[in-house]
């Protein structure tokens, strides 16, 4: 049975950010969201570059070759990338995500990198199909934060993958595609501001897409909006539909002066619209054609563009926030002493992402092998207080502490008492005088040299026998 995708999408600015760097494209077989960074002067270029690269596929594809034809269009996305960056130095840095699905009438192939989402609600079950690619899922993984902090944690936005121009190889999949299945590929702008189950409520609730997008896109807004918004709704049906023109918006739509719909009907005419996007060129004059709002926009992206470039290793914000400046927690310095760290454990692109705030006398040996695991691993903390309490708490003397290992008793090393030789007495020999008391006087004998006394004093200790057992009381 070949099924047939009805679609909506919608991206929008949301209520904080200048522009919109997320780009969307929603068509009869090709769906593919794109959330740039590293500026507005180049995550909107680079969201844009990726989603050109991918629109050609919106057209009939075998489901064996789905994989294929995806990996394909990602390797032209990225060199694109790649050239951009060489062609235009300023854009160094820009990268984007990219989820996207291709369907074939009966499965569904999948591309996804960076922290955009895919969804699945099938027969009421609603299932996150994709894994973000960021710092916060590493740290879920490991074991050391719960799913449930993971949503809330200041650096649920530190990406630890996405297309930039470098060799990467991102995840694909296919999957079997069944009549009535929705799906919801989303930018981080939906999924970060409101919860799985809010997402999943509604889209039971709304059965048209259109109006489903809207309500999510709404419920974003009413969020705060501090990112962009992008969603795609599509739902595979067995009936007979009308194809509806493919959808380009954000910064797709935007850079090539496209309206938020299509108007060209052939996967030809699309590749050809999408396929030349325009990075900016400082130096160039305004336009002929009377558009006098690109020259004046310029010194506010390349602003915000180096604002982007000085904090995109700490999950640049706009205002300037970094999340490694913001966070603190417990580890372990080189040296081995327990000390707080200002920042978040862990390296990209060789660049350490924490550094020592204060260190405490306390050895990372004097701690049990538990406590040692888990500085080591890194404890978390809310903020700068909460790290030192953690600190006190770890290495605090309290005898009650079951995070130090007991004082090492000292074991005293008993010194040679010297002992007094008794006066060795001779027998009596013939004639020899007694004394008034009736004994004999001794016969004159060398007196013995006493017996000196090692230089160790009971105070004196030898190490335990068990050293690793016990910490030093010093």
């Amino acid at each position: 049975m070949t099924l047939t995708l009805r679609y909506a999408a919608h991206s929008d600015r949301g209520l904080i950010r200048d522009g919109n760097q997320d780009s969307v494209y929603a068509g009869p077989r090709l769906l593919a969201v794109a959330d740039g960074m590293g500026g507005m002067a180049a995550g909107d270029v680079a969201s844009n570059i990726v989603i050109g690269a991918m629109a050609p596929l919106d057209e009939d594809v075998p489901g064996d070759a789905l994989v294929d034809a995806l990996r394909s269009a990602v390797g032209t996305a990225n060199q694109q990338l790649r050239d951009t960056v060489d062609a235009n130095p300023q854009l160094e840095g820009m990268g984007t995500t990219l989820t996207a699905t291709l369907f074939s009438g009966t499965k569904l192939g999948m591309v996804h990198i960076g922290d955009s989402r895919a969804y699945l609600l099938r027969n009421g079950e609603f299932a996150q199909i994709t894994k973000d690619d960021t710092y916060v899922q590493m740290l879920v993984d490991e074991g050391r934060i719960s799913a449930e902090e993971a949503s809330s944690h200041p650096q649920r936005s530190l990406l630890t993958r996405a297309l930039d121009g470098r060799d990467i190889d991102p995840e694909y999949s296919v999957r079997q595609v069944l009549p009535g299945d929705r799906y919801l590929i989303c930018s981080d702008g939906l999924s970060g501001v409101v919860s799985a189950e809010t997402i999943a409520d509604t889209m039971r609730e709304y059965t048209d897409p259109q109006q489903c997008v809207e309500r999510l896109v709404q419920l974003a807004l009413r969020g705060g909006g501090p990112d962009n918004i992008t969603v795609i709704i599509a739902d595979a049906t067995d009936r007979d539909i009308v194809e509806a023109s493919p959808i380009v918006g954000g910064a797709a739509a935007r850079d090539r002066g496209m309206a938020t719909s299509a108007d060209v009907s052939t996967p030809a005419a699309r590749a050809s619209a999408l396929s030349a996007p325009r990075p900016p060129a400082p130096e160039e004059p305004a336009d002929d054609d009377g558009d006098d709002d690109r020259p004046k926009r310029r010194p506010l992206r390349t602003a915000a563009m180096t604002l982007a470039l000085l904090v995109i290793l700490g999950g640049a914000l706009l205002g300037g926030w970094t999340y490694t400046q913001r966070q603190y927690y417990v580890g372990a310095t080189e040296d081995g002493r327990v000390a707080v760290f200002r920042g978040v454990q862990g390296q990209i692109a060789g660049l350490d992402l924490s550094a020592e705030h204060s260190v405490s006398p306390a050895r990372l040996d004097d701690l049990t092998l538990a406590a040692q695991e888990q500085v080591k691993q890194g404890i978390p903390a809310r903020d700068e207080p909460d790290a030192e309490r953690r600190l006190a708490e770890l290495t605090s003397d309290d005898p009650l502490n079951p995070n130090l290992k007991p004082v090492c008793q000292p074991t005293p090393t008993p010194s040679p008492e010297a002992t007094t030789p008794e006066p060795t007495r001779s027998p009596v020999k013939p004639g020899a005088t007694r004394t008034a008391s009736g004994s004999a006087r001794p016969v004159d004998t060398p007196t013995p040299a006493p017996t000196e006394t090692p230089d160790v004093l009971p105070s004196d200790t030898v190490p335990p026998a068990d050293p690793a057992g016990c910490r030093s009381p010093e």
